[in-house]
């Protein structure tokens, strides 16, 4: 069994297709509602380390309160952002995929391919009826 967590929100269309597309590669992930069950402070933080990424690429802005909280101000630093998503969950962008190929915000939901330590997938239909077909690159090949 390959060891996959993706953080998902099942109410978001890229979110469900990336599980979906999960699931197309016979994969069987564990699925954290982040929304329900966010992860803490340290689990956030190993997220950004193992995608090389800033807080601040992880924050999302449309339907969450980043604006009233004025999220966008420059004053506010890595930690204090953190906490901000500690406390609205929302406002972290999803889905956020784990695999032993490495860790990645995928969206587009196709971004989950390089992910998946599987051979070149039949081509996939999103919700949308956007076909994805698979060109089999994978992270580290």
């Amino acid at each position: 069994m390959i060891p996959v967590t993706i953080f998902h929100n099942p109410a978001c269309g890229t979110s469900r297709n990336t599980l979906a597309l999960i699931r197309h590669a016979g994969i069987e992930p564990t699925v954290v509602e982040y929304l329900k069950t966010p992860p803490s402070k340290a689990e956030l933080q190993a997220l950004l380390r193992a995608m090389d990424m800033p807080v601040r690429a992880l924050l999302r802005e449309k339907g969450t309160p980043y604006a009233e909280l004025d999220l966008g101000n420059a004053r506010w630093t890595d930690d204090e952002l953190l906490d901000a998503i500690g406390r609205h969950p929302v406002l972290m962008n999803r889905p956020v995929v784990v695999t032993p190929l490495g860790t990645k915000l995928c969206r587009p939901s196709e971004a989950v391919l390089e992910l998946l330590p599987v051979p070149p997938l039949p081509p996939f239909t999103k919700e949308d009826g956007e076909q994805v077909v698979d060109d089999g690159v994978r992270l580290g090949d």
